[in-house]
């Protein structure tokens, strides 16, 4: 049974990275579900070395700071394809070169441009996008974090940024709707296994509290992630609309795990 309805649909997927990147398991899992996958990376070099993970697929280069080269990928994207029906934004960057500093020291470059590539990019993308992804039945997903609430020292000026993420695919959500149906969602999963948090300071102390955490005592899988992003593409999901969606495994609700809290009081130094 073809539940998720994905067989012949178009979907562009932006920021493969690796075979362990987000962007990577979703278009696998809506490859296998029958869709017509094309993908778009930020440079060259990307896509070379991304070419033994997707043969033959159509890869597009697309540097999302640059408006021409958003303005150039939907015209390659026009010239190969009619129309997309869906639409995946999972671009974040953040310059954590100097090393972590307290958040009031963020760097004002490095803030702006981590709102540039990881914010203002889906906002670029879909108004590029407007006219080519079906109106009727056209969804958009962005990839976002479970809480941008929690003032993680390590993760910094990246939860503002996704703070600004969040909110944006409601307005957009809002501003489409005057003249289409097309939905924006995101996911929004807990701490994953991924290249890209591996270039955060101290992330795999946090993910391993992050795993212990969750309800079920195993942290969430990036394909958990990406079977989300796929329902939210798909017409099954047709109900949801500027919402995001938490894949925590529970986490939320478990902060003050008994055996979380025992750790904690045993190894505190008596006053």
């Amino acid at each position: 049974m073809d539940f998720l309805q994905l067989t012949d649909k178009t979907i562009l997927v932006a920021g493969v990275a690796n075979r362990k990147s987000v962007a990577y398991q979703i278009g696998k899992l809506l490859e296998e579900s029958g869709a017509d996958v094309i993908y778009s990376v930020r440079s060259e070099a990307r896509r070379e070395s991304t070419r033994k993970l997707l043969g033959d697929r159509p890869i597009y280069v697309c540097d999302v700071e640059q408006q021409d080269q958003i303005d150039r990928l939907r015209n390659d994207v026009l010239r190969d394809r009619s129309e997309l029906h869906g639409l995946v934004h999972s671009i974040a960057f953040a310059d954590y070169s100097t090393g972590w500093l307290p958040f009031h020291e963020t760097p004002r470059a490095a803030f702006l441009q981590a709102v540039d590539v990881s914010c203002f990019s889906l906002i670029a993308l879909s108004n590029a996008f407007r006219d080519v992804i079906n109106r009727d039945a056209g969804s958009v997903v962005t990839i976002s974090i479970s809480t941008t609430r929690m003032a993680a020292e390590n993760y910094g000026y990246m939860a503002p940024v996704k703070a600004a993420l969040d909110s944006s695919l409601c307005f957009l959500a809002k501003s489409f709707s005057k003249f289409s149906s097309i939905r924006f969602n995101a996911v929004c999963p807990g701490l994953l296994k991924t290249s890209a948090s591996a270039g955060i300071p101290g992330y795999v102390d946090s993910y391993l509290y992050a795993e212990q955490a969750t309800l079920r005592g195993e942290a969430v899988q990036v394909s958990e992630a990406a079977n989300a992003a796929a329902f939210l593409l798909s017409p099954r999901s047709s109900g949801i609309n500027a919402q995001g969606i938490v894949i925590d495994a529970g986490m939320e609700t478990n902060y003050f795990d008994s055996r979380i809290v025992d750790g904690v009081m045993s190894a505190k130094p008596p006053t």
